[in-house]
């Protein structure tokens, strides 16, 4: 089972918003965390499986 960072807050409307780390740029909603985190997997699921042009990702690399 993979982990993946999320980052999430909950708007004026009482809706939960957030996004994946790796991916800033999408932010889907959720009634609840729950719901919320489920977008989460649906979304990190569909980027991982494509090579979707134009899909912005975040990364890491070594420097001296």
């Amino acid at each position: 089972m993979k982990k993946a960072a999320l980052t999430y807050w909950i708007a004026a409307d009482g809706k939960y918003l957030g996004y994946l780390n790796e991916f800033p740029d999408h932010w889907p909603q959720g009634d609840d965390l729950d719901d919320l985190k489920e977008h989460l997997v649906d979304l990190f699921e569909m980027f991982a499986a494509e090579n979707i042009p134009g899909i912005k990702r975040v990364s890491e690399i070594e420097v001296a």
